[in-house]
């Protein structure tokens, strides 16, 4: 259907500040020549919709939210639901379609998921109040509530085992000319707020460690093109904010309102960019969330130093959450997740995104999980008691935002239950620090509160506290009053319906709605009846359908009211209720998130331990040392897998360690043997020892990894003009700019994406580059036989094989990792297993042959018996001096004074 553009808002409506009511406007101002022929309700739908350009508006008409015009067209689309009209404006029909209230949510995260913003407005005034101004006049409302991808707390909308935030970027050039970025992640959800500083090199790769839902930003920064694009490439909505936020005063100064504090001297240090992000993201909330302030833990800064730095491609290509296709199952996560609890899962997820570089904290770590794996009752015994544990991070959010129902409430008192509980377990040990900390959180739990929550609620209380019936009987004389006689009013009700069937003769009902009130329904053909004498004079017609004939009594009128004001009352007195219990859980927020921390930690060393003991993990040594020893390595994934299948997998040993640098392995053998699971297996051990874990080994001495760099697979990215060799390019160049010692390299297959020798080059001088530069700890898997050579020359180089075998005239991979190199790829025997025709395989048979017989290393054992490689592209890349040339041609004994004076200006002119 289309619609005229007469009714749009004018461009300058968008920016317009929020409103504190949207009352249909007295006079219409330069902006509202739309509104002003429109009719009262169209108009206010206009008003508030200019105020919240960006968003579809969900507009309250009682039991639906409405949307009107372009936002009916779009939520009809993308919900499949059907397009109707209410009325005309501007002569044209004005389009609508609309949702239950009811079921809102559901709709909701079908709009969220296709990236939406939704304002919700309902209405803020009494309609009786409404009509003392005139009987055509609108009902207040307001938007209540901006619900976007990032702050959205309902459960229903929510991944239990996934963090839901949105991230604010700050950004302020430094002294030396740069711009420095700060970032601050937000969890409406569970109230956590995390900041760090990033240079903009490394903005891609924290987006891609936060995973935030939402990003938003300042109007500039999303208008800057290098900025927008990191910001595509990650997939994630972006919200502009208006103009930048400075790290000053201003900045301080929304953190000290927001938290209540006369100075954040309190707070973790907080750089200026940090604290502008802050600002940013405070900004945000207060915006969204229409002046509701939910619980938020006071800023943490996440320094860079602290954590194993992995870019974006690499997070991708280890697949640490999900896989390349986007699917949680297959990654790192599914397989060592084991947890009981959401808080747990998340926590998890978190840690795999950002493992530690402190040897000491990695061990402290690791002594919780070794302590658990030891004690497997006690373990057994904690992990079945963090079950009962309900999601407390998100009921104290929501009770916060004054969204929460009676289920929250009765989740804060189990938690407290739980937490005594596990405490008790713990009192007559002596765990180590980790679990200690945790502990002593636990035994501090008040009681008190819980058993107050627990006498107040009855069990199982409902989901919303809107209807009521969650207060339990003897708990309040007041409301036990108003409940006792609105239920007796319900049993007069039957025995009034049994007497007026009995008096008329007629089968009826008392029925009751919003409109009517109380009504007796009765079929048409007996509603003549009523109508006539001596009925007529009892029974007062009210209304007349298809089916039926609706009739009121004087009797059924005083019974309402009577019934109406003791529902109302009870109703009141039970919302006081629950109003008091929730402030006094708000004043002990603080408290209770600390509860809920330390759940989710006892959760996850509780499943790590698990992990380990089911799957025969082992723990490993981390120093400040460059060591890298693992034997009996396997990848986690690819085991699991295997052995879902009945099969074992093939374990192998990986030395990369040395006392001043890493070693290079050069891995060599065909496709299918293994060598793309060899080098991931590794950077994953490496990835779950610093998160504190134990690892699918026999045994693991790391020395710890700053860095770790994967370039393993094939892609493109065609949105940004880049073919898969460019990906492949960009992605060894951040490689190579980065790496240091102390960090991890594995490369696959690089420089098979362009020509034979083109290709062989570029890796034969990535190699000398990781060793004589980057000195890194490396595995280097490739097709190019010839790069073994280099083993003569490159003394911390060493050549791996993927072991073959032949078994009756059939090639066998045994997945096994020796020393040596392979003497061919086996390619063609490959691409027979993959069913290419015969004639195919035959004829590419013999080409090998001939190509073999060709003996193409010649040559380049012949360049590496003359210099390193590495040696000649520095001698190649030296800048040219011309006068020095200029002088070696010189022979001072050959001039005249008047040939040396010549050759004396001539230098001069080269200086």
């Amino acid at each position: 259907m289309s619609v005229r553009p007469a009714w749009r808002l004018s461009p300058d409506a968008a920016t317009l500040a929020p409103m504190k009511h949207a009352a249909p406007p007295s006079t219409p101002g330069p902006d509202d020549r739309a509104s002003a022929r429109a009719t009262p309700m169209i108009a206010q739908y206009i008003e508030i919709k200019a105020a919240n350009a960006d968003c579809l508006l969900f507009y309250r008409m009682g039991d639906f939210y409405e949307l009107f015009f372009e936002d009916a067209q779009t939520a009809s689309r993308a919900l499949g639901i059907m397009l109707t009209k209410r009325g005309k404006h501007l002569g044209e029909d004005i389009p609508m379609c609309g949702v239950p209230v009811e079921r809102a949510n559901d709709y909701l995260q079908k709009l969220i998921a296709l990236g939406h913003r939704v304002a919700v407005c309902e209405q803020i005034e009494d309609p009786a109040e409404a009509k003392k101004r005139g009987a055509k006049s609108v009902v207040r409302r307001d938007v209540v509530r901006l619900v976007t991808p990032g702050t959205i707390t309902e459960d229903a909308l929510l991944d239990p085992a996934r963090p839901n935030a949105f991230l604010a970027i700050a950004r302020l050039r430094g002294d030396d000319g740069t711009w420095r970025f700060g970032l601050a992640s937000v969890d409406i959800s569970t109230g956590a707020f995390m900041l760090c500083t990033r240079q903009d090199n490394a903005l891609g790769a924290e987006i891609a460690r936060l995973e935030p839902r939402e990003i938003v930003a300042a109007d500039a920064l999303c208008g800057d093109s290098s900025l927008a694009a990191i910001f595509e490439a990650a997939g994630i909505p972006v919200a502009p904010i208006g103009r930048e936020i400075g790290g000053g005063a201003d900045a301080a100064q929304r953190l000290m309102e927001f938290y209540g504090v006369a100075t954040l001297d309190g707070f973790c240090a907080l750089s200026n960019v940090e604290l502008a992000a802050a600002a940013t993201a405070i900004l945000y909330v207060e915006r969204t969330q229409k002046g509701q302030r939910p619980a938020l833990s006071r800023p943490t800064s996440l320094r860079e130093a602290t954590t194993l730095d992995i870019d974006a491609a690499t997070r991708a290509n280890l697949e640490l959450t999900r896989t390349l296709s986007g699917a949680r199952e297959g990654s790192l996560l599914s397989v060592v997740d084991l947890t009981v609890t959401p808080a747990g899962a998340r926590l998890l997820a978190e840690r795999i995104a950002a493992p530690l570089t402190d040897a000491r904290s990695i061990a402290a770590r690791l002594d919780a999980v070794a302590f658990l794996i030891e004690r497997p009752d006690l373990r057994g015994a904690l992990r079945a008691r963090l079950a009962r544990a309900p999601e407390l991070f998100r009921a104290l959010s929501r009770l916060s935002l004054e969204r929460g129902g009676p289920r929250d409430l009765a989740s804060v008192g189990v938690a407290l239950e739980v937490a005594r509980d596990i405490a008790l377990l713990f009192a007559p040990l002596e765990p180590p620090s980790e679990i200690g900390a945790e502990a002593q959180t636990l035994a501090g739990a008040d009681i008190g509160l819980a058993q107050n929550i627990g006498a107040a609620l009855k069990d199982n209380p409902p989901l919303d506290k809107r209807n009521g019936d969650f207060i339990r009987e003897g708990r309040d004389d007041e409301l036990d009053d108003a409940r006792r006689l609105r239920d007796e009013s319900r049993k007069v009700i039957a025995e009034l319906q049994g007497r007026y069937a009995e008096l008329t003769g007629t089968k009826l009902k008392i029925k009751h709605n919003n409109f009517l009130g109380f009504f007796l329904e009765v079929s048409p053909a007996h509603g003549e009846r009523l109508l006539r004498a001596p009925f007529d004079a009892t029974f007062t017609h009210r209304q007349t359908m298809a089916d039926a004939m609706r009739f009121s009594t004087r009797e059924l009128v005083e019974l309402e009211a009577k019934i109406s004001s003791a529902a109302d009352r009870a109703l009141a007195r039970e919302l006081a209720m629950f109003d008091a219990l929730a402030a006094e859980i708000r004043a002990k927020t603080e408290d209770l998130q600390r509860l809920a921390e330390a759940f989710a930690r006892l959760d996850l060393y509780g499943a790590l331990a698990e992990v380990a003991e089911k799957r025969g993990w082992t723990r490993p040594m981390i120093d400040a040392s460059l060591d890298f020893d693992i034997v009996g390595g396997r990848h986690p994934v690819v085991e699991t897998s295997l052995r879902s299948q009945g099969q074992a997998f093939a374990a192998n040993d990986c030395d990369l360690g040395g006392a001043e640098s890493g070693r290079i392995a050069v891995v060599t053998g065909p496709n299918m043997a293994g060598k793309s699971t060899y080098l991931r297996q590794n950077a994953l051990i490496v990835l779950l020892a610093q998160i504190g874990s134990y690892v699918p080994a026999t045994s693991a001495r790391i020395g710890v990894v700053d860095r770790l760099f994967s370039r393993v697979g094939a892609s493109d990215d065609l949105a940004r003009g880049r073919s898969t060799f460019m990906v492949e390019m960009v992605e060894t160049a951040a490689i190579l700019n980065c790496a240091t010692p102390r960090s991890l390299v594995i490369l696959d297959e690089i420089g098979r994406g362009t020509a034979t020798f083109d290709g062989l080059s570029i890796a034969w001088a990535t190699i000398e580059h990781l060793h004589e530069v980057n000195r890194s700890r490396a595995i280097f898997a490739t097709h190019f036989h010839e790069l073994t050579q280099l083993a003569k020359r490159l003394p911390r180089l060493v050549n791996l094989t993927m072991k073959v075998t032949d078994h009756a005239g059939e090639i066998v991979f045994l997945h096994e990792v020796i020393k040596g190199a392979a003497d061919r790829s086996y390619g063609v025997h490959v691409a027979q297993l993959a069913g290419l025709p015969a004639s195919v395989v035959a004829r590419a048979h013999a080409i090998l042959a001939e190509l073999e017989a060709a003996d193409r290393r010649a040559p380049v054992e012949t360049l590496i018996d003359d210099l390193p490689l590495f040696a000649r592209v520095a001698e190649a890349s030296a800048p040219k001096d011309a006068l020095r040339d200029a002088l070696n041609e010189i022979d001072p004994d050959q001039l005249t004074p008047r040939e040396a004076l010549a050759a004396l200006y001539e230098l001069k002119k080269k200086l």
